[in-house]
């Protein structure tokens, strides 16, 4: 299996199984001096960490990750770091009746289409468990984007659950930390922690999300035309991410709706010399560079394949069956999807930063 590396002059190459002994990742391309420590990388794992409450999967993970490599006295020596995060609480017993049988919405039978074999202990290298890799990657994208990118502030949150949406003339930053769906409209939450518990233990199902990460400080200039857009990046990015079915920058779909006159973020220049605009349905890119406005990304992610609702499938051999997933299973991946989607956003920033710096060394087209 190749094609488990992403990036350009930041990349970060994944590896491990779901149930295997340990996950990582290798991140080669970060400067050296960054400062970088274990502790720098935990608490964005933290974030992502399953078990933490009653709303996402009981699997008991610590993810606590260890700097193999590339770290020197505390600060990065340009080489490549190896990340490694052990896996402690796997349960492949669960999934014993399921070796011969393909589940319904997951990538069993298309790995088995395409390799003749497969990991069927909670997916293997198709599980979300891999997402841990990448949060740990981000970790470090972080820390260089402290330094190089100070202004640079990424954050992600909830703005759908299914049928049920946040109302955005209640939106709050502070919010989105205090509760279980990273969910910046307070007003919701417990609307929608009745909705998933009822959905987990009575219906035996699950439900689809939608989550936004926005970019806040990334300067003007990042990007580039045609195939090196930093849209196309991001979405690239946020499309690799288990269970995303769709992507959208800035107005994205909705932009079909729209007029020119509508759409056109109209510009002026601010007190300060620097252009401002009245509107940002681009979301913060123009011709895949961006624009100094936040970026805004959105991102859908499907319903849980993994329910204890009898469903229709085959065995290996062709004959019919039907499947019920025992295990431990996220009723709402999109929970644990926003710290992914940051991690995502977090690498690509940090790639096209490192890439402008070395075409244009920063040097900018001056207006006024």
């Amino acid at each position: 299996m190749s094609l488990n590396t992403f990036g350009h002059l930041f990349r970060v190459t994944t590896w491990g199984e779901s149930h295997g002994p340990a996950l990582g990742a290798t991140v080669d391309g970060c400067p050296p001096g960054v400062p970088l420590t274990e502790a720098d990388i935990q608490p964005w794992l933290d974030k992502r960490r399953p078990g933490q409450n009653k709303n996402t999967t009981q699997r008991q993970e610590p993810d606590q990750v260890e700097i193999l490599s590339g770290v020197f006295e505390g600060q990065t020596t340009g080489t490549p770091i190896q990340l490694m995060i052990r896996n402690t609480d796997q349960r492949s017993k669960d999934y014993g009746d399921i070796a011969a049988t393909f589940r319904p919405g997951h990538a069993d039978i298309t790995y088995h289409q395409k390799y003749g074999l497969r990991d069927y202990r909670g997916g293997g290298r198709s599980s979300a468990r891999e997402t841990a890799a990448r949060v740990a990657a981000a970790g470090v994208a972080r820390q260089a984007l402290s330094k190089l990118a100070p202004l640079v502030e990424i954050k992600g949150y909830m703005v759908q659950m299914g049928e049920k949406t946040i109302d955005r003339s209640r939106f709050d930053w502070n919010a989105i930390d205090q509760n279980d769906f990273w969910c910046p409209d307070a007003g919701a939450v417990q609307e929608w922690e009745d909705y998933l518990q009822w959905l987990r233990k009575d219906d035996h199902n699950s439900v689809g999300a939608m989550i936004e990460v926005v970019a806040r400080g990334v300067p003007a200039g990042l990007g580039a035309p045609i195939y090196g857009k930093l849209d196309t990046d991001i979405a690239a990015a946020m499309m690799s991410i288990n269970a995303v079915k769709g992507v959208e920058i800035g107005e994205g779909m909705a932009a079909a709706r729209l007029t020119g006159r509508e759409n056109a973020d109209e510009i002026y220049m601010g007190n300060d010399g620097q252009p401002v605009y009245s509107s940002n349905h681009a979301g913060g890119i123009l011709g895949g560079i961006s624009s100094g406005q936040d970026i805004v990304c959105r991102f859908a992610v499907k319903p849980t394949s993994s329910i204890l609702s009898p469903r229709k499938s085959i065995r290996i051999d062709g004959s019919p069956t039907e499947v019920v997933t025992k295990g431990r299973h996220d009723p709402c991946v999109g929970i644990r999807a926003v710290p992914v989607g940051e991690a995502m956003m977090a690498c690509v920033i940090l790639d096209h930063l490192l890439l402008d710096r070395g075409q244009t060394g920063g040097i900018r087209g001056q207006i006024g």
